[in-house]
């Protein structure tokens, strides 16, 4: 995709040509502005894809670039992008900053007739953050939400589920981001990868009773192994809980696993 797509009066959306397993049909990057505005704050630059950066440069100007955390198919286009525009990127992880200072959680940032919100949501990693975008009642303009939305990144995508990347990412901070996202309700989920949702809540709450429900799996696996979940081989538990996933999948999988058993490890009587 080369030419942004209107998602609601404030944030369009361009496509990275990364599709994948762990990408759905590539990342989502977001440019953020208000109508009649001429620069935007890009989320998520995605890959260090020449093609992709010079059409977001071109949606521009760029005026700042946001990061809702440090992986590369999220991250690898930042340093590319300041260089093409000159934009700072703010991050919460300090190594990923470039002429700027970072982010943290409660920080509001409005510009470009937009207000953001930063949100701590880690579990998927260390330095996951979701950012919540005010809405603008001002625009009545057709087919696009004039409503707030929220930027999750990774902690909640457009389809599917998301992994646990332990060890950086930790299962009991993943649910405490579930369930600050959930009290979101309604809000528009803007993700950074698949299609975007109508309702945060219902979302969170769905990935909540998938994570509940495989903690489960898990454990039922560990009885079955006759083991505890300090003692478990996570490839063995792979194969008995997600047997049903296609194998490309395991690898992410068993990061997952490995997540769930440090859980179950320090907390085994948590839901």
């Amino acid at each position: 995709m080369t030419t942004p797509r209107q998602v609601t009066a404030l944030a369009a959306v361009l496509l990275a040509p990364n599709p994948g397993p762990m990408t759905l049909e590539g990342t989502n990057t977001w440019l953020l502005r208000a109508p009649g505005e001429p620069g935007c704050i890009v989320v998520d630059p995605g890959p260090d894809d020449p093609g992709h950066l010079a059409a977001t440069a071109a949606a521009g100007p760029v005026e700042l670039i946001l990061l809702t955390h440090g992986h590369p198919d999220h991250s690898a286009g930042a340093a590319s992008l300041h260089q093409l525009t000159g934009a700072p990127v703010r991050a919460l992880d300090p190594a990923h900053r470039l002429g700027s200072a970072g982010l943290a959680a409660g920080d509001v940032l409005a510009l470009l007739g937009v207000e953001l919100r930063v949100l701590p949501t880690p579990g998927h990693t260390s330095d996951s953050l979701s950012f919540l975008l005010a809405g603008d009642e001002r625009d009545a303009t057709a087919g696009v939400g004039t409503g707030p939305a929220v930027l999750t990144g990774d902690t909640v995508l457009g389809r599917g589920t998301t992994v646990v990347a332990h060890p950086d990412g930790r299962l009991a901070d993943y649910l405490d981001s579930l369930r600050l996202l959930r009290e979101l309700g309604e809000t528009t989920v803007l993700p950074g990868h698949g299609p975007e949702l109508p309702a945060a809540g219902a979302a969170a709450q769905l990935y909540l009773e998938h994570r509940a429900a495989r903690l489960a799996q898990v454990r039922d696996a560990l009885s079955e192994l006759g083991t505890t979940a300090a003692a478990a081989d996570p490839a063995e538990v792979v194969r008995r809980v997600y047997a049903e996933v296609d194998r490309a999948l395991w690898p992410a999988a068993e990061l997952s696993v490995r997540a769930q058993l440090d859980y179950l490890a320090t907390q085994p009587d948590m839901p």
